[in-house]
């Protein structure tokens, strides 16, 4: 069986967990380290008689293989660090999408040539936009409001996309309903404890410095989920904006009259500008990248959503003046 992306380790989530699923990883580490080529890692494998389900984002495909059983093969078109908002779709996502029996895409936007792509092709596999069951929070662009796709910055909107993933999956694999609701269980589980332990660790952040500056506008749903300010961004919510010098100076104002001890780069976007912000207003840039549209390539520190999650909230933490303390599962 290819297998598309990587599973997560066995301390990633709680619950018994199978040889199978042990021995699953091993043969998956063995691949990774061997598939450097992002067209190596392209979903749309069709052989085997295993329900096919296409994620479009490594987010979402992360969340789906948490709570998958073994014998659905879960694959995703963007491999870890690809930006879903400016991704150009080549000839293989076709042959992906059209291979598929359930589809599994952020929506509001998020992947908009993707999107184009899945409506334009003869594709006949179901379809769940997974960030639309989150009502979401309107950002103005253009002079217009336009729908915030980055819902999964606050877990509990997590918690709801993998509600609705494991209903899909129950649904196109009726006989694994079982494990998968049991996976899903788990998982929210191990979910409500990160949410919890993120609230912890924002309010060490001394109250006055509990303000965020990055790149672009993709941290409002963490931002408000945790109690913390939103006080600017070189762009908006969609990478493929530019910035005008005109908000860079406004950005680089805002900055010296909040006196916010540290900003933030993201890893999906060149730091350049945010760089050259931090030069002009004289502030700190964390040492620590945030992760906004994708997880961490395999192997890194935020290689899951999960630690995705923590990575971020340490590097937030740790900037912004509070006390870090490493998330640790609670045993069952």
């Amino acid at each position: 069986m290819k297998i598309s992306i990587h599973r997560r380790a066995i301390a990633d989530y709680p619950g018994k967990q199978s040889l199978l699923k042990l021995a699953t990883g091993v043969i998956l580490g063995f691949c990774l380290s061997s598939c450097t080529n992002p067209e190596a890692n392209r979903a749309g494998d069709s052989s085997g008689n295993q329900p096919q389900v296409v994620s479009t984002s490594t987010i979402i495909a992360d969340l789906t293989e948490s709570i998958a059983s073994e014998e659905i093969q879960v694959s995703s078109i963007l491999t870890p660090g690809v930006d879903p908002h400016i991704y150009e779709p080549v000839p293989a996502d076709s042959i992906a999408l059209e291979n598929a029996d359930l589809i599994l895409y952020n929506g509001y936007n998020l992947e908009p040539e993707l999107i184009k792509l899945m409506n334009a092709a003869g594709v006949n596999a179901k379809k769940l936009a997974v960030g639309e069951v989150v009502l979401p929070l309107q950002m103005e662009k253009q002079a217009a409001m336009t729908p915030d796709p980055h819902v999964w910055g606050n877990v509990m909107n997590a918690i709801a996309m993998v509600n609705a993933i494991r209903d899909s999956l129950s649904e196109l694999s009726p006989e694994n309903a079982a494990t998968i609701q049991e996976n899903a269980a788990d998982y929210t589980a191990t979910l409500e404890e990160l949410h919890r332990w993120i609230q912890a660790q924002i309010a060490t952040i001394p109250p006055n410095n509990r303000r965020l500056v990055t790149t672009h506008d993709a941290f409002q749903y963490y931002a408000q989920g945790y109690g913390l300010e939103i006080t600017g961004t070189l762009i908006g919510i969609s990478t493929e904006e530019q910035p005008s010098a005109q908000t860079v100076t406004r950005l680089v104002e805002e900055i010296k009259r909040t006196q916010v001890p540290a900003i933030f780069a993201e890893t999906t976007i060149n730091a350049q500008l945010i760089r050259t912000v931090a030069e002009e207003a004289q502030v700190k840039l964390a040492p620590q990248e945030l992760y906004s549209d994708s997880i961490g390539v395999p192997g890194s520190e935020a290689d899951s959503y999960i630690k995705m999650m923590v990575s971020n909230t340490r590097a937030v933490v740790e900037a912004l003046g509070g006390t870090y303390t490493p998330f640790v599962v609670a045993e069952n």
